[in-house]
């Protein structure tokens, strides 16, 4: 049975869209019942303690700098400004009004208590990191009463590099105070943190953000032909054979692994043998503003029999989204005529970094997690890649030169299977024999020093120099207009080794 205020809380939203629920109203919705769902007392907050809270994190310094220059222009406002980290547990907390201090001091929304949804149930921080996206939860939205004398804005906070969660920016108000700018207020400083964190992260380029999509698999992108498939390490061999066993009895497989590592192929891979009937959809989930259209454009096709579903990022997946997508599976589940006997099958696996990140309802359906490793762990399957990938840009085979195979086996490939593709298709594109010439300087390079513009060009030019036909290492110091020392001393200080030239 759903709380009294709940239900006041979906009539009040459909009266005022007009007998539809908003979005908003769906997010809250679904973070009632999770926190139901949970075992949060609605009358009480009793977040866990953590203990000392951890200030060693990039993120931790450079929210905490933003967050006391914003306390210092609004000192005089009843406001507190707070830093959480993933799990909603509270970094810090600036204000200038004592009674408001000391209430959130009774409902412990302090340093070192956890406010997760799991721990208070619906609030804004804890919605903000379920969701992803900006939060406001006003007074009477929260699901704990004790709760209701405040209202709270929430702003999520990305690694500006590696695109992971780090945490939030919360402010939160007395309830009769007026929201206005406040969401505003929070989304500033969230912009701010994660601004002076990619400043301070050593020029490390930020990802792309993720842009979604779906699309049909008529043959996964890099899915490797049966010689391929033969040279294959493995590792990798046992993943797909595990993960195939798993969706041939009609359950879930979730992939886990390093972005780029090849999760989604191997799923399309498994999928394929255990279904070779089913056509495959691959739903990669985009930004969190962009999941409701997503979710509308593919869903209808989970009634159909002869799909199979491979969701790519689950872990970027907002909690309300997940919930939504787990319901709909169960409902058609339910429905699905079968044979006497016979399991419910719903052929679907989902890719993610780490399990722990996906929501809940998703985690929950999974029978068999797959490791995926890095292709740093199975070097043996670079070449054999390599090949497959140099064959689909040119629609044949190429060779590769054996100073070429020595840089791409020996190189640790931190972007793994796709910067391996990127690198060969870039090759494969300019000549029919891929060497070290064609390859990127980078490529070459050990050094894991950052290299200023000087002595990336520095590189550039020794390595171009090297490459070229029967050059040695004494003629290209000649050729540079150096000392065969100094050559030698430049070649150890970037990381370049001139056998793999």
């Amino acid at each position: 049975m759903k709380p009294n205020h709940e239900k006041s809380l979906t009539a009040t939203m459909e009266e005022s869209s007009g007998g539809g629920v908003s979005s908003s109203t769906r997010r809250l919705l679904a973070s009632w019942q999770r926190s139901q769902e949970y075992g949060v007392s609605p009358e009480i907050v009793e977040p866990a303690w953590a203990g000392e809270v951890p200030d060693d994190s990039l993120f931790y310094q450079c929210g905490q700098e933003v967050l006391a220059g914003l306390h210092q222009t609004l000192s005089n406002e009843p406001l507190s400004l707070m830093l959480t980290d993933a799990e909603g547990l509270v970094l810090n907390r600036f204000s200038g009004d004592s009674s408001l201090l000391r209430a959130l001091d009774r409902v412990h929304l302090a340093p070192g208590f956890a406010f997760s949804e799991r721990e208070a149930g619906t609030n804004g921080l804890g919605l903000a990191l379920a969701d992803r996206v900006p939060t406001l939860v006003r007074a009477e939205e929260h699901y704990s009463a004790s709760l209701r004398t405040y209202t709270c804005a929430a702003v999520p906070v990305m690694d500006p590099v590696t695109g992971h969660l780090e945490g939030s920016i919360n402010i939160t108000t007395w309830s009769k105070t007026s929201p206005g700018l406040l969401l505003a207020l929070a989304q500033s400083a969230a912009t701010n943190t994660s601004t002076l964190m990619f400043s301070r992260s050593q020029g490390r380029a930020a990802p792309a953000k993720p842009q979604g999509g779906v699309f049909r698999v008529r043959r996964p992108r890099l899915e490797p032909a049966a010689g391929t498939m033969r040279a294959m390490s493995a590792p990798w061999t046992a993943a797909l054979e595990q993960a195939t066993a798993t969706l041939a009895r009609g359950n879930a497989v979730a992939a886990i692994g390093e972005h780029g590592s090849g999760r989604a192929t191997l799923l399309g891979q498994a999928l394929r043998q255990a279904h070779p009937a089913s056509r495959i959809l691959c739903a990669t989930v985009p930004s969190p503003e962009m999941v409701d259209a997503w979710l509308a454009l593919w869903t209808p096709e989970l009634s159909k029999s002869d799909t199979a579903i491979i969701i790519e990022n689950a872990d970027f997946l907002p909690a309300w989204a997940a919930h939504e997508l787990a319901a709909h599976a169960r409902n058609i589940l339910s429905s699905s005529p079968r044979a006497p006997g016979a399991a419910p099958s719903l052929p679907w696996a989902f890719s993610a970094e780490q399990l722990d990140h996906v929501p809940q309802p998703l985690r929950e359906s999974v029978e068999t997690v797959v490791p995926v490793p890095s292709l740093r762990e199975r070097p043996s399957d670079v070449m054999p890649l390599a090949r497959y990938a140099a064959r689909q840009t040119r629609l044949r085979d190429l060779d590769f030169t054996p100073a070429a195979e020595r840089a791409l086996t020996d190189h640790d490939w931190p972007g793994n299977v796709d910067e391996l593709v990127e690198v060969v298709h870039a090759a494969a594109l300019v000549t029919e024999t891929i060497d070290v010439r064609h390859l990127p300087p980078g490529l070459l390079s050990r050094c894991t020093q950052k290299l200023t513009r000087i002595e990336k060009f520095e590189r550039d030019e020794i390595v171009r120099t090297l490459a070229q036909p029967g050059m040695s290492v004494a003629a290209a110091a000649v050729e540079l207009g150096i000392s065969r020392a100094t050559i030698y001393r430049r070649l150890a200080k970037l990381g370049l080794d001139p056998r793999r030239s």
